[in-house]
């Protein structure tokens, strides 16, 4: 089975296709009338007020290593929800003849897609791929966190994935569908060597089943206060994440991910929570660059209360912190972990808000600078800077280490967060007052961007 998705607009809806697994394809415009492809979670936009989080996550990050942080980043993300891996369906995107689609039995359930003309059949043709959950179930509890929370990634991956195939112009996605036999699955998408960007991979998982007697220990030690029966606690997982790695030195890299994370303990009762962030990594410090992120983030948390920002970029700080180095990843943004008060709606909409900054915080710098001429010597710092990238994921990330400790992690799908590409010089230090040594000097210490 294989899909193409070639020159993309911006005003382009994905179409589910029903061949073999779930495919997709870019209808044009003209195809789409009367069917509009709204942006991630466009309803309920109100503003909220006095967001805040549970007192086991006051007080900035935490190593925890359970199964909520095998969910902090892309690699944990994948990793996690391809532990265990089933079936995966692969696909390259291309462009769909206009014949009509044809059936396919293995997503055809009951009858359950007799009627995609409906408004959330309508959302479903936006995305990459169908979504995890069947259609049918996704009907039946159209008000439930985890599927608002399942629409939301889909629409932020298919949002991310159409912005990054209108710049780079010619882009092909290999979109992988993969299953998960204790249940759930996830849609890897992923560019590369493209005429902008050298790797960008923008992944969704969508998983439930048990958790283990050692996991749930694992999140005990993080606060969480977890009854199993039997041993075993149901949980469901889900949440989009990406990594996007530009050719032009002068085009900064970027790491998103945003999660729901939902147990019910042996009486019944569920414990919730989401988590989430978005980074900024430059390989040279260009200050218009770092205040329009930063601010743009900014607006995205003060819709929900003045105190998130500075609190959520403190955090990012530290957290995203190479030890060995002395020195952060880059630049900073935003993250945070279980949060779960005042309400779980007041906390999606927040969640909802900052998905929504991903594409206006990170494209127009992608514009900017990638037709930037640069030198040999600027190439040779970016791919030393890419380096530093890699040391983090691999040796401190939580979510990385989680899956690349789990038996039977889909490995492809843990590492798709590094480059292509990096290098790693024996004692290499930049000369002094030079723009390399600039970029360093923030990376130690850390600024505020927008006062």
């Amino acid at each position: 089975m294989a899909l193409r998705l070639g020159g993309l607009s911006a005003g382009s809806c994905w179409r589910a296709a029903r061949g073999g697994g779930g495919g997709l394809s870019a209808g044009a415009g003209s195809r789409a009338a009367g069917r509009t492809c709204r942006p991630p979670g466009a309803a309920g936009r109100e503003p909220s007020r006095g967001l805040g989080h549970s007192p086991a996550a006051r007080g900035g990050p935490r190593p925890g290593t359970g199964l909520s942080g095998a969910l902090a980043g892309l690699a944990g993300l994948a990793g996690l929800a391809a532990a265990a891996f089933g079936r995966a369906e692969r696909a390259e995107a291309e462009p769909r003849s206009r014949g009509p689609r044809s059936p396919s039995p293995g997503r055809r359930q009951d009858g359950e897609d007799d009627d995609d003309d409906d408004e959330l059949g309508r959302r479903c043709r936006c995305f990459m791929a169908p979504p995890v959950t069947a259609l049918r179930e996704l009907r039946a509890r159209p008000g439930d966190m985890k599927t608002r929370m399942e629409l939301l990634v889909l629409e932020t991956q298919a949002q991310v994935c159409r912005a990054l195939a209108q710049v780079d112009g010619g882009a092909r996605f290999s979109v992988d569908r993969w299953e998960r036999k204790e249940g759930g699955g996830g849609i890897s998408c992923v560019l590369q060597d493209g005429h902008v960007f050298e790797k960008a991979g923008v992944s969704i998982s969508v998983v439930h089943g048990n958790l283990s007697e050692e996991a749930a220990k694992q999140m005990r030690s993080r606060g969480k206060n977890l009854k199993t029966k039997d041993g075993k606690l149901p949980f469901s997982a889900m949440g989009v994440s990406s990594v996007i790695h530009p050719k032009n030195p002068h085009a900064p890299t970027i790491h998103f991910n945003y999660r729901y994370f939902e147990v019910e303990e042996a009486d019944g009762n569920k414990q919730w929570w989401f988590g989430g962030g978005c980074d900024l990594t430059p390989t040279y410090l260009n200050q218009e660059d770092a205040v329009h992120f930063h601010r743009t983030l900014k607006e995205a948390c003060d819709q929900h209360g003045p105190d998130l920002y500075p609190k959520f970029k403190k955090w990012c700080d530290d957290y995203f912190f190479i030890v060995h180095r002395g020195e952060r990843r880059g630049i900073g943004g935003i993250f945070f972990d279980d949060l779960d008060s005042p309400s779980k709606e007041e906390v999606f909409r927040f969640v909802q808000s900052c998905a929504q900054a991903v594409v206006p915080s990170y494209i127009p710098l992608v514009k900017k600078h990638h037709n930037d001429s640069f030198t040999p010597q600027e190439k040779l710092w970016q791919q030393l800077r890419r380096g530093r990238y890699v040391e983090f994921n691999l040796l401190y990330d939580r979510g990385t280490k989680f899956g690349l400790f789990t038996p039977g992690s889909r490995i492809e799908s843990i590492l798709m967060s590094l480059p292509l590409t990096a290098r790693w010089e024996y004692m290499h230090s930049p000369p002094e007052n030079s723009k390399e040594a600039e970029i360093l000097e923030v990376l130690r210490h850390p600024r505020d961007w927008v006062h």
